[in-house]
């Protein structure tokens, strides 16, 4: 190197400062990569919240109780709700009949096809095709 005392303290100076600065951008690259996985699991969280938005938005709207059709009280009714969920196809009052127990007469088919009707008309059931019945959905 030089001999001079003035230029040798500069050298001192600038290789000081260089190594600080480079010890600086070491820790600013640190801080840096930081930012980017963190950056990274905020655009995730933002994205998943997105999809979350988008799914709520597309189901429907839940129904209150009032909205439900009333289903009559009387047990029987209860009886003929729990076959279709037994069974969970539609049936005719016939196959009704038989799946409560019932003698397959005239008087217990035209009374389980009565009572067939009224939940239809109440929209509890529907009639897919005239004399069968099917729980909606099914």
């Amino acid at each position: 190197m030089t001999e001079n005392p003035q230029i040798t303290a500069v050298l001192e100076y600038v290789e000081a400062r260089e190594r600080e600065l480079m010890e600086q951008a070491g820790l600013l690259r640190g801080r840096i990569e930081e930012l980017t996985a963190q950056l990274a699991e905020f655009d995730a969280e933002s994205e998943n919240l997105r999809v979350t938005r988008k799914t709520l938005l597309a189901l429907p709207a839940p129904t209150s109780e009032s909205d439900r059709p009333e289903v009559p009280d009387h047990p029987a009714y209860q009886q003929i709700l729990a076959a279709f969920a037994d069974t969970g196809h539609p049936m005719r009052a016939r196959d009704l009949c038989q799946a409560l127990d019932l003698p397959v007469v005239p008087k217990n088919t035209e009374g389980i096809r009565s009572k067939l009707k009224r939940l239809v008309a109440r929209g509890i059931l529907g009639e897919p095709e005239p004399g069968l019945f099917a729980q909606p959905g099914t």
